[in-house]
């Protein structure tokens, strides 16, 4: 399958446009892996207070276990060291939930900064390398075989700039109905030319 044109300048227009996607591409995943990084900074102050949630927690409730052990009044001792160990879990409850949200705003921002801008270039650049996809194969089947000149002079001089259809030789216009070959052939490869494909050499020659 033809994915490019035969006219070097063509080509290199395409190739630069490929390139120049695949570029942007890279660019954007390494910024919203710089950004990623950045905003992960911002959950270590959430993974701080969890662990000292957890070490309250841990701590409170040897504690507590320790004054649960004691004769009498163990009961009442353990209360206090009880409470604050259920508080270190809140605590690290809190942190991990502060921790979780920063983890998620820097994937959501790392994956909207390559979507928007590599989305927004795709959009330019597929329907155009699609549609020069779609007219290269509609016109090597032109060309299979005995050469269908007649279709694409008919459609040169329907789309053609008239600049460059005033550059043709005079009289193109009248010897293309009249069926001249030679205007026939002019016409022809002036639509190869818009589409940078090589004019077939016996027929054009």
């Amino acid at each position: 399958m033809r994915l490019y044109a035969d006219r070097p300048e063509h080509r290199t227009r395409q190739l630069a446009a490929d390139l120049g996607l695949v570029a942007w591409a890279v660019l954007w995943v390494l910024v919203a892996r710089a950004v990623h990084g950045a905003v992960l900074v911002l959950a270590e102050p959430g993974l701080a207070v969890a662990d000292l949630g957890r070490s309250i927690s841990d701590s409170m409730g040897t504690a507590a276990g320790v004054a649960g052990g004691m004769p009498v009044v163990g009961d009442e001792l353990a209360a206090p060291f009880g409470s604050l160990s259920e508080a270190g879990g809140s605590v690290t409850g809190a942190g991990q939930d502060a921790s979780d949200a920063v983890h998620t705003l820097a994937t959501v921002l790392a994956v909207v900064l390559v979507l928007l801008p590599v989305g927004w270039l795709l959009l330019r650049w597929l329907p155009w390398r699609l549609g020069w996809l779609r007219e290269a194969r509609a016109t090597d089947r032109l060309l299979d075989g005995v050469p269908d000149l007649d279709l694409l002079a008919a459609r040169a001089m329907a789309t053609a700039p008239l600049p460059q259809l005033a550059r043709l030789p005079a009289g193109t216009g009248a010897g293309w109905r009249a069926g001249d070959p030679a205007a026939l052939h002019a016409l022809a490869r002036l639509e190869l030319e818009r589409l940078g494909l090589r004019s077939p050499a016996p027929p054009l020659s």
